[in-house]
């Protein structure tokens, strides 16, 4: 049996370098980053921002996926997935951390503090990575999350027109569950294609962030297979946002969608992209953006709701 948990590596700029926030466990007597066990019903995102909150009082939304560390605890396997996440000034004002039973100190330290501080190697190792990352401009990034709709009523099960296809009662479940998955990365900006089964995917999270639904018909199955050069410029467009962004589409728009986001990666990371033109009813892929006029895409990360 395998036990899953997630974390948080949160991090805010200190000159030329980073401070990271740690927490001191008084009956362990260590130090580590926020972390903590899945809760049942939860997606793993979701938990590292909950465990975030609950460990040292501090509210974020996702950075880019930095590892996936492995230990045995006992006669169990552990199997624990960080994030990276800047803490905005606004966010770091608001932190009231009271010490519990469980965490009794919470503190912001320089990079190099924490190096002397941390416990585990694994620990150590992801505060190298973030070092790195940011010395290589690529700690901070912003997200562009591509969504396939939830499952909907199959073709041949559907006598009415195409455009209005709806989902199904477990597609409308899928999208309800979508809501606070997708609000672990807070995407901004939601672009969607216009035709049913899309705009209820995503309508749930729309209405509990009270944001605005942008409507591309390039976005559609049929205007993708007649041009699927206006379907990437939906994607380009997106891409010289500073915002992040969201686009919910269908399974045959996919590679189009795809294409213009994997040419802005390098070679390995250009496969993993498009290895999602595979994504089943309801998942989607993260893709982490740098910062800048040239945004570079730095990492891919998949999220298989559909498996929840």
């Amino acid at each position: 049996m395998t036990i899953y948990a997630a974390g948080v590596v949160p991090w805010r700029e200190a000159g030329n370098s980073i401070e990271v926030l740690l927490v001191h466990r008084e009956n362990y007597n260590d130090w580590g980053f926020p972390k903590g066990k899945q809760d049942p019903g939860e997606l793993l995102p979701e938990t590292a921002v909950r465990e975030l909150k609950e460990e040292a009082s501090v509210s974020v939304k996702l950075g880019r996926k930095l590892d996936i560390i492995r230990y045995t605890v006992g006669t169990e396997d552990k199997e624990v997935h960080y994030w990276a996440s800047k803490v905005k000034p606004k966010a770091a004002k608001k932190q009231k951390f009271v010490a519990n039973d469980e965490i009794a100190k919470c503190e912001w330290v320089t990079a190099e503090k924490a190096a002397e501080l941390l416990t585990y190697e694994h620990d150590q190792n992801l505060l190298k990575l973030c070092v790195e990352l940011h010395k290589a401009k690529e700690l901070e990034t912003r997200a562009i999350i591509i969504l396939r709709h939830a499952k909907a009523t199959l073709r041949s099960d559907w006598k009415g027109e195409e455009a209005k296809r709806p989902l199904l009662p477990e597609g409308k479940l899928q999208a309800k569950r979508l809501v606070n998955v997708l609000a672990a990365y807070g995407p901004k900006q939601l672009v969607t294609s216009p035709w049913t089964r899309c705009w209820d995917t995503i309508a749930p999270y729309a209405k509990k962030t009270k944001r605005t639904l942008i409507e591309r018909g390039q976005l559609t199955e049929r205007s993708n297979k007649r041009r699927p050069i206006s379907t990437k410029k939906v994607v380009d467009a997106l891409l010289g946002k500073s915002k992040s962004g969201l686009i919910c589409t269908h399974r045959p728009a996919l590679p189009s969608v795809l294409e213009p986001l994997a040419a802005a990666a390098n070679k390995d990371l250009k496969k993993h992209i498009m290895e999602a033109t595979a994504l089943k009813p309801g998942d989607f892929i993260v893709l982490r953006l740098s910062l800048g006029a040239k945004p570079k895409v730095v990492s891919a990360e998949w999220c298989l709701a559909s498996e929840d």
